[in-house]
């Protein structure tokens, strides 16, 4: 099955490298290109795209206001943010907009194909390094256990989830809350991407999510990583 895609970014050079990399991949198909946030309505009425990547910064219409009307008029469009903001009040914010994904613009290759399958699979795609910032908002999370030199200090029993996950398994999901990706990983335990890939596969199978965020969130929540 085709994934149909449409990218709407006001640099022509950048629009053009990410069509190229996503043309590689012989399930996707660039039905459109746009150069402004309100090209993002007409874009979809004519083409229908399954997945529209959109900037965030543009001249005219910025992409978190162009998000918020097309997923109010076509809620089954998918939309992933791309950014080179990794701070988390950015994140949120389109995020409630109603985009599905957000991408920095200093992504490989490898993130931005992952990213446009989970999304069109009805999941959600943060950029590793925006998973790892969003998730130190978590160390709320921790137990206050005492004072030290006038403040709090929190700790919190990591408990892995050894009868959930090989030993190997829980590496990678520690990995996955440290914000690395899957070439960082992949570097760390000296293993190819490939083994990587499975690796996260069946994590998230038997976590029973949708998508690496998910994972992270869950396991922080149970205790399974640390936030560090």
């Amino acid at each position: 099955m085709t994934t149909k895609i449409a990218i709407i970014d006001d640099h022509q050079l950048f629009r053009e490298g990410v069509k190229r990399i996503l043309e590689f991949e012989k399930s996707f198909q660039v039905v459109a290109e746009g150069d402004d946030g309100s090209d993002a309505l007409g874009i979809v009425e004519q083409h229908q795209p399954d997945v529209v990547i959109m900037d965030i910064n543009m001249p005219g219409k910025n992409g978190v206001e162009a998000t918020k009307e097309l997923v109010e008029q076509y809620p089954n469009t998918k939309v992933i943010i791309l950014s080179i903001h990794d701070d988390e009040n950015y994140v949120t914010h389109a995020l409630k907009t109603g985009a599905c994904g957000y991408l920095l613009k200093e992504m490989d290759a490898d993130a931005l194909i992952e990213a446009v399958r989970v999304v069109a699979d009805g999941g959600s795609y943060l950029h590793p390094k925006v998973t790892h910032n969003l998730v130190n908002e978590y160390r709320k999370l921790a137990t206050t256990t005492g004072r030290s030199g006038g403040g709090y200090v929190q700790t919190l029993e990591i408990r892995r989830p050894l009868h959930l996950l090989t030993r190997r398994e829980c590496e990678v999901l520690q990995m996955l809350a440290d914000g690395k990706s899957n070439r960082g990983i992949g570097e760390s335990l000296f293993i190819s991407e490939k083994t990587v890939k499975n690796h996260v596969s069946n994590i998230l199978q038997k976590m029973n999510v949708n998508d690496r965020t998910q994972a992270v969130v869950s396991a922080i929540k149970n205790g399974w990583v640390e936030v560090r």
